[in-house]
């Protein structure tokens, strides 16, 4: 529409006529001829109807209203002419949103839609959406993706209720049993119970079952305890009893020959599974012979209350179980050694070079599946085992994934260098918050094929992601130069020089924190057992004495962890934290 065209229809209101003009950016002069008048007569309309203080939507709404009147009024109106009474009525509405959110501020008033959005309940997003597709592939991706040993094991489980596997480290059997067990749950619907000594280990399950779905179907299972869409539950616990009670499900016990108080665990897990429909899981590398799983593995703990004529006699040699057997106590046992996962498959190992990696009795209880004898060994097991705790559990104040994992609190670093051959080691001591209370290894670290300098430079790390107070460092073999470069950007290391009175006192020392229960560790870190107990009594080269050796010469490495260990404790006199070699100053 023209403004003459406008002048024209509004001629009868001159003074409406002059305000439209002017909102329209005409000038005051302008108008006045327009309109008819003179110029001071459209000063006073504007002044007295204060053009000027007027917002955008009065005058837009001036203007529809204006135009809405005409079309209404126009009496042989046309097509267009109903289109746009239309869209001005619309034009009116939207204005009184406009105004009304500029009383309220709500912006439910300009968009009448949101008032509705949360009319109705919100239908949650699927959890762990796993489908019947989805399934059918991460079944393929277990059948086709296991070494023979692992196919014998999954036939056995879909006949036997009790297997018992002794196992070689490292040859993938938690990774096996975590993914057989979401198969079951997802074709089954039977909730699946993974018990670890630790929760930490028992997460290792968590993570290989999340990594498996991830890289299958491209979906991200989610909870501390995963639910899957057909109702199954997978559940990961420690050796904390609290934490199992009212559970039901297969169940899987992993590395139950390191679990300290197994049969009162047993007791407790086995309840869990005691209905005909749910199966029972232990597999383990060997500890010790004094442990309590072993009376269980030998049959012994079942002839226990009962009569002479029903005890069993169970020959546990590799050759009588390589194939598996069910045994009279109706626990179906096998023993796999790395040799056996070499002929199923599982090429991942250089048998040789782990052979002088290790010494022979190392390599027969870590790979060949021998118990230890621990008879010999300077350090009990027993005492040992009251040192593991579910650190996950107990310690409020290790945050192992945070950048300072243990805050600014004090810790002392513990390092054991490599020979020929064999491996170094650190440890991360947090020493007593009191006099006489718990030493606890918060992390331990072992270092194959690394150079002095990276190892150097490793413990440069932690030292800036711990608050260290001392750092022990065994001077012999590549010692040295891990001491020198340690020295650098720590010149309060110490140096230990190894002699047999230097062994024997860091022996000693260890003897009176580990047999008082003052040592604590994860008890996912059974290394650190095995560690102490490969440390025996030995003589000295003159035989007029007595030292201690394990884990010194080059073709081993299993007792790193125990020395690093000692290197750290020995920052505490031999008599303890006394009034006579503690003192302390106050500033005031």
């Amino acid at each position: 529409m023209d403004t003459q065209t406008l002048i024209a229809e509004l001629d009868l209101d001159p003074r409406r006529l002059a305000r439209a003009l002017y909102w329209q950016g005409w000038r005051v002069a302008r108008i006045a001829e327009h309109v008819g008048v003179k110029p001071a007569t459209v000063h006073s309309w504007k002044r007295r109807d204060t053009w000027d203080d007027s917002d955008p939507a009065d005058r837009i709404a001036s203007t529809i209203e204006t135009r809405m009147q005409q079309l209404i009024l126009k009496e042989d109106k046309e097509g267009k002419d109903f289109k746009e009474i239309d869209l001005l009525g619309r034009q009116v509405e939207r204005l009184a949103r406009v105004g009304k959110y500029s009383q309220t501020g709500k912006e439910s008033d300009l968009n009448p839609n949101l008032a509705n959005r949360n009319a109705k309940p919100k239908r949650q997003p699927e959890r762990n959406p796993i489908t019947d597709e989805h399934q059918a592939q991460l079944v393929a991706a277990f059948l086709d993706g296991m070494f023979e040993y692992q196919k014998h094991w999954y036939r056995a489980g879909q006949q036997e209720r009790i297997r018992d596997i002794l196992k070689s480290r490292q040859i993938g059997a938690t990774y096996y049993f975590a993914h057989e067990a979401l198969i079951t749950a997802l074709e089954t619907g039977r909730n699946q119970i993974f018990l670890s000594a630790s929760k930490a280990q028992a997460f290792q399950f968590r993570s290989y079952i999340c990594d498996f779905v991830k890289n299958v179907t491209g979906v991200e299972l989610k909870g501390e305890v995963i639910k899957l869409p057909n109702g199954a539950e997978l559940s990961f616990l420690g050796t904390n009893s609290r934490t199992a009670q009212g559970r039901h499900g297969d169940l899987y016990v992993d590395e139950y020959f390191w679990i300290p108080r197994f049969l009162e665990l047993r007791k407790l897990a086995s309840g869990m599974a005691s209905q005909k429909m749910y199966r029972q899981t232990y597999f383990s590398t060997p500890s010790a012979m004094s442990h309590e799983g072993f009376k269980v593995w030998t049959g012994e703990h079942f002839n226990r209350g009962r009569p002479k004529a029903e005890h069993i006699k169970l020959d546990v040699s590799h050759q009588a179980l390589a194939g598996g057997v069910r045994g009279p106590d109706g626990r179906w046992r096998q023993i796999v050694t790395i040799i056996d996962a070499l002929a199923g498959g599982c090429d991942l190992f250089d048998i040789d070079q782990l052979r002088l990696e290790y010494s022979p009795e190392e390599f027969l209880q870590l790979f060949m599946c021998q118990f230890i004898d621990d008879g010999a060994s300077v350090f009990s097991f027993a005492a040992l085992q009251r040192a593991m705790v579910d650190a996950w559990a107990e310690w409020d104040d290790f945050k192992p994934f945070a950048a300072r994992p243990f805050g600014h609190r004090p810790v002392w670093l513990g390092y054991d260098p490599s020979h020929t051959g064999d491996s170094a080691a650190l440890v991360v001591l947090a020493p007593p918050a009191v006099p006489g209370g718990k030493f606890r290894i918060l992390e331990r670290s072992q270092f194959k094929g690394m150079d002095f300098a990276k190892q150097a430079d490793f413990i440069r790390q932690q030292t800036q992601r711990y608050n260290v107070e001392y750092i022990g460092i065994d001077t012999s073999g590549l010692g040295t130069g891990v001491y020198q470069l340690v020295k650098q950007f720590r010149p309060d290391a110490v140096a230990i020089s190894y002699s047999v009175e230097v062994k024997t006192r860091l022996v000693l020392k260890a003897l009176d924190v580990i047999n008082s229960g003052r040592l604590a560790f994860d008890a996912s870190h059974n290394d650190i057992a095995a560690a102490f107990l490969s440390i025996k009594k030995t003589s000295t080269p003159s035989g007029r004495g007595v030292t201690f050796a394990a884990g010194r010469s080059e073709e081993t490495s299993h007792a790193d962890l125990a020395w690093a260990t000692m290197h750290a404790l020995a920052h505490e006199p031999l008599e303890g934290a006394t009034s006579t070699n503690t003192s302390f100053m106050e500033i005031f």
